[in-house]
């Protein structure tokens, strides 16, 4: 084994003149990587780092294709399983420390994002600021945080990682020593430290408590603290103060939809603890301001309303009885902790010594506060009044109100139809509402509708499906009394291929009185939308369809333009599995559109939801790019999408980088509605139409290998580790919704998560090379990839994705395949889909290489691939003695730590 200079560490080896180029413009990958190699040498020993540090070096040269290269000793055979472990943990910290550096100098972070520069765009464009606050007063922005498991590190990894980018940035702004007098660089070798000791794998399955725990945090830590102060800057751009248009939305405890874990309870739970969460924020940031705000009235003229205020809170102290903005405050503080103990059931933290009312609403809160920014802004020309501590308060209780983050219901279809024909049945008004034709369904759900009168009787024993369902939706009308309207508004119907589907949810919502029929003329009120759910391609295709026929029920159309809004889910996850990359995400582009007039028609705005995962496969890349990218007439300052698995960590792990996100997010949401469009009616006719073959030739090529083709399913459950993925604890929800082995039956996400550990990454991109390489018109192809954001979009986030698979690697999974002959025949289809995948997205492009027109993206993958290759070798020996019966709990360890590891490292593989 060639040996090491003892002063080297893992990254000053780079031998790549490319590598070479990442690490020097990014010094901090130098930095975290040097102090990692001195973690490993002084915690795992001298020969764990050379052996690491050959392995790596190795591998450069393989990556970079040095001649002989590939005949030297990869190194990797000399690793005892032990060692094994140890190795594959550094090349998973490595990658975690490498992704920190990179958020932090925002790599792949798009130019135009920033709220400002959008703006000014805009103001380019004719557009005055005027117009763009217009929007924002009736806009709604929100990211929805999901428990969809593709995050494979434990929490303790992420909280240390955070701690390190805690400690970056004092490092950035020059402190030699953290506030407790440690060292900066001490601490942050430290954190290093405690990284490579902390185990990096669950042992148990996560329960919805702990993913509840776990995206508590993020509102906790990032979001109370981040909104205000974008709403702040945002002010200062704008020259006038926006609505809270800007929202955090969360599934976590509302996802039902093939999760038999969550109930009653845990809806009760995530609300609760919200609601905590959100009131002692506001708790410690009026007892700051008691603390702040010591005006006397000896020395300031204070309004009538603020004595007012203090005279009834109940505050005598002699000591501040001069001071009553303070005796204000401790009144408001005493109502609030009044409101803790009210609603969480127990004593806040830091009790009052007064005796205080619980607020009815947020706004009644909200309305004691303006009361003391009013009195503040009467002298000084407002200078106490404006911004500051108070202000980031008002706006967090605007934002988050009692309630944290507006909960999302989700259940199938199919359980609601078996519900409601229980409840029909036990009421004896339809024997057999199963056995009903839609129009018979539509019918006898519209008359229940016409009545306040419930089905249910609490007398009645109901099947366990039907009382647990009946349970949950108690709850959520609960949660309205308890938390207010805003705690729960939408409620997303999975497999939604019809009216009767949302029909159904109504009716089940007017048994616990979140539907009421309205007085005589008046519409009837539904507090809890129904929001379809269209996933497959058939589905996206009967999807304008369904909607116009539900704005033609006369109840629903006046409801509906009562609200001013209807929101349609997409979801472009079961979309790619059933029709695949280009199919998928063009059927998405067409639904959008097509759906927009139908909504024009009925009188009513729409609001698209847009189900994205992280990897390309499951609709993700850039948000900014994909928000830009949908037809202008589907965006109307209306957009919710959801945020899943590693994605939450990596795009708002830290208040930095969510900052950078969210108001990338709101750039995108802006231009997308108000910039003219820069296509051509004429254009964009002769576009969709080639569109249209291509999508047509993609469909086929993908169906046939996936569905058509013997032995495929058997071919990739063998090649990639999905038997393995299954027994990782990465979230409360079965990886199948039934127990079958189908392909129709698994979950999007370990079918995308498993392809991406093999190099494959198939769902991101099989089928396009055929339809690239059939499509005649070569120069148009060249135009559309130029100047249509939709393609443009589209071929970008497949460039990344063929960028970081590696069909040479996948090939070493092959051997795993237990018949050969066909694996060797489908393997082959698929290396050849690759080529011409890659081939006529270059020629589309005009690259003579992938990503040559991206190259911060370039060198960020390129960085990883050394990192990833000997991670997936490792993958490959595991596996083969882990199914060939060895035991060793070790092996089993190995694989799973190997599986986390290349998912730290593609970043975006779930």
């Amino acid at each position: 084994m060639t040996p090491v200079p003892p002063q080297c560490s893992m990254m000053v080896m780079a031998a790549d003149p490319k590598l070479d180029a990442t690490i020097s413009q990014n010094p901090d990958i130098r930095y975290l990587g040097r102090l990692l190699g001195q973690v490993i040498r002084a915690y795992g020993g001298d020969k764990l780092y050379r052996q690491t540090e050959y392995i790596r070096s190795a591998s450069v040269d393989r990556a970079r294709g040095v001649e002989g290269a590939h005949l030297v000793d990869t190194g990797i055979d000399a690793l005892s399983l032990d060692d094994t472990l140890s190795f594959v943990r550094g090349f998973m910290l490595f990658s975690m420390l490498a992704n920190l550096a990179e958020d932090r100098q925002a790599v792949g972070a798009d130019t135009e994002a920033g709220f400002a520069v959008a703006v000014a765009a805009l103001e380019r464009h004719g557009i005055d600021r005027d117009r763009i606050m217009a929007l924002l007063d009736k806009a709604l922005i929100a990211p929805v945080l999901t428990a969809h498991p593709t995050e494979v590190r434990r929490k303790s990894m992420i909280d240390h990682k955070n701690r390190i980018a805690d400690l970056m940035r004092m490092r950035d702004n020059g402190q030699i020593e953290t506030d407790a007098g440690e060292p900066v660089d001490e601490a942050i070798m430290r954190q290093i430290a405690l990284l490579w000791q902390t185990r990096p794998l669950r042992r148990e399955r996560l329960y919805v408590q702990d993913e509840i725990d776990n995206v508590l945090t993020y509102f906790r830590d990032v979001f109370l603290p981040v909104l205000p102060a974008l709403y702040a800057r945002w002010e200062r751009i704008l020259g006038a103060r926006p609505s809270s248009f800007l929202r955090i939305g969360n599934w976590i405890g509302g996802d039902r939809d093939g999760n038999p874990y969550v109930q009653a309870d845990q809806l009760r739970s995530v609300l609760a603890r919200g609601c905590g969460v959100a009131l002692r924020h506001y708790m410690d940031g009026v007892h700051a301001l008691g603390a702040e705000l010591s005006i006397s009235t000896e020395l300031a003229l204070v309004p009538q309303e603020v004595l007012d205020l203090a005279e009834a809170s109940g505050d005598t102290s002699p000591s501040r009885i001069d001071e009553p903005y303070r005796r204000a405050l401790s009144g408001i503080y005493a109502r609030l902790a009044a409101t803790y103990e009210h609603l969480c059931g127990k004593v806040p933290p830091r009790p009052s010594a007064l005796h205080g009312e619980p607020y009815a609403t947020p706004g009644d809160f909200r309305a004691d506060l303006v009361t003391i920014a009013q009195g503040l802004a009467k002298e000084g020309e407002g200078a106490l009044a404006t911004g500051g501590a108070l202000g980031r308060v008002i706006r967090a209780v605007e934002t988050f109100g009692f309630h944290l983050a507006t909960l999302d219901m989700r259940q199938n279809s199919a359980v609601h139809e078996r519900v409601v024909a229980e409840l029909l049945n036990q009421a004896g008004v339809e024997a057999d509402y199963l056995a009903l034709d839609e129009y018979a369904r539509v019918a006898l759900l519209r008359r229940e509708l016409s009545t306040n009168r419930p089905l249910g009787s609490r007398f009645t024993g109901y099947g366990e499906e039907t009382a647990s369902e009946l349970a949950i939706l108690e709850a959520a009308a609960q949660a309205h009394r308890d938390y207010g309207p805003q705690s729960i508004t939408q409620y997303v119907i999975s497999k939604a291929e019809s009216v009767s589907d949302m029909l159904e949810v109504a009716v089940l919502l007017k048994e616990v009185g979140l539907w009421r029929v309205g007085g005589k003329g008046e519409a009837p009120a539904c507090m809890v939308m129904p929001v379809p759910l269209f996933e497959t391609i058939a589905d996206l295709e009967a999807a304008p369809a369904v909607m116009r026929d539900w704005f033609a029920l006369p109840e629903i159309g006046a409801m509906t333009r009562a609200r001013g809004h209807q929101e349609v889910m997409i979801g472009y996850s079961d979309s790619n599995k059933d029709g695949g990359y280009l199919t998928s995400t063009w059927g998405l582009y067409q639904a959008s559109e097509a759906l927009a007039p139908v909504f024009a028609q009925a009188g009513v705005n729409m609001q698209l939801f847009h189900g994205r995962g992280g990897a390309v496969g499951r609709g993700g890349g850039s948000a900014f790019a994909a928000i830009r990218a949908q037809p202008s007439v589907s965006v109307q300052g209306r957009i919710r999408i959801t945020e899943q698995g590693e994605v939450i960590a990596a795009k708002y792990g830290t208040p930095d980088v969510a900052a950078t996100n969210l108001e990338s997010m709101t750039s995108a949401t802006l231009l997308a509605t108000l910039e003219p469009q820069s296509l051509g009616k004429q254009d964009a006719a002769r576009f969709c139409v080639a569109m249209e073959q291509l999508s047509g030739a993609a469909f086929a090529a993908y169906r046939e290998l996936v569905y058509d083709t013997p032995g495929f399913r058997q071919f990739f459950r063998e090649l990639t580790p999905i038997q393995e993925i299954a027994g990782l604890k990465i979230g409360s929800r079965p990886a199948s919704r039934t127990k079958g082995d189908r392909i129709e039956d698994l979950r999007a996400i370990p079918w995308v998560f498993s392809w991406a550990q093999a190099r494959v990454m198939l769902p991101g991109w099989y089928g396009v090379g055929q339809a690239l390489a059939q499509f005649p018109d070569k120069a148009l192809l060249a135009d559309m990839a130029r100047v249509w954001p939709f393609l443009t979009s589209a071929l970008g986030n497949m460039e990344m994705v063929l960028a970081k698979s590696d069909l040479g690697i996948a090939e070493r999974y092959l051997p795993l395949v237990q018949d050969q002959e066909a694996g060797q025949a489908i393997f082959s289809r698929i290396r050849e889909g690759w080529s011409l995948a890659h081939d006529g997205l270059l020629a589309a492009t005009g690259q003579a290489r992938l990503l040559e027109a991206n190259p911060a993206l370039d060198r960020s993958i390129r960085l990883r691939l050394p990192y990833i290759e000997p991670l997936n070798l490792l993958q490959v020996e595991l596996l083969k003695r882990h199914r060939a019966g060895e035991d060793d709990p070790r092996i089993k360890e190995g694989i799973e730590l190997s599986i986390n590891a290349v998912a730290t490292a593609l970043r975006n593989s779930g």
